[in-house]
Formats: structure tokens, C-alpha cells, sequence
């Protein structure tokens, strides 16, 4: 199963200080906005989403179709299939993509830790 690119998505207290903080690790803003309360820093392969009062907990982040530089995949799993994959190896989906439709589409699921998983393709 091709899932996509990775992101740790964290749910920051400030966000303007949490972009100083990973900026001193390397990381620089590639995406969003001090203005839209979310952040995605990159350093190198690294991807890491930096959101403001938009969520409770922390989300681990796959964009099927995307590579880290948020470039368009030719050969990717399309996250309906990756939704019937799951649900075949009876995998409860948090929230599930509608199958009758193309395109941008996520699912939302829970590992057993209790940690959330976004699957959110764009394309």
C-alpha cells in the first residue's frame, strides 16, 4: 500500500513560537501562514505541520499522491483503495472517503495507542 508522503501534524500552543523553535532545527516554512494559524515546515525530507487551536491532538499525516516537496505522483494508491484495503483487514475507519466520487478524499483512523492517523490525499 502506497500511503504518500509523512507528517507529524502537532497541535501548538503558539504558533509564531513553535516556528522559531523548529526553525533552530533547521526547519523553514514551505506552506501556510502565520494569518491562517498553520505552518508546514520542511527540513530536507522532513516534513512537519504546525497548527494553531485546529485540533486536540497530535496527527500522524500521509498524503497519498504527493511527494515531500508536494509534487504530483503519477503512481500512487488512491485513498479509496487504501480505505477497502483497511476495511478488508477490518481496520474501523475514524471517517471514510466516499467511494462514489474522484479526487481529494481522507480518512481518518486510530492506532491502538490511541495515536490518530489522517490519510488526506489532494489530488
Amino acid at each position: 500500500m502506497k500511503i504518500g508522503a509523512f507528517s507529524v501534524s502537532l497541535n501548538v500552543k503558539d504558533l509564531k513560537t513553535s516556528q522559531s523553535f523548529y526553525e533552530i532545527l533547521g526547519f523553514s516554512v514551505f506552506a501556510g501562514s502565520l494569518e491562517m494559524n498553520y505552518l508546514i515546515m520542511k527540513n530536507g525530507n522532513a516534513l512537519i505541520g504546525l497548527f494553531q487551536g485546529m485540533f486536540e491532538n497530535n496527527i500522524l499525516t500521509f498524503n497519498p499522491g504527493w511527494d515531500e516537496n508536494a509534487n504530483t505522483l503519477k503512481d500512487f494508491d488512491d485513498v479509496r483503495s487504501i480505505q477497502q484495503t483497511l476495511k478488508s483487514k477490518n481496520i474501523t475507519l475514524n471517517s471514510e472517503a466516499d467511494e462514489t466520487k474522484t479526487g481529494p478524499a481522507s480518512i481518518v483512523l486510530t492506532d491502538p495507542d490511541g495515536n490518530t492517523i489522517l490519510i488526506d490525499q489532494h489530488v
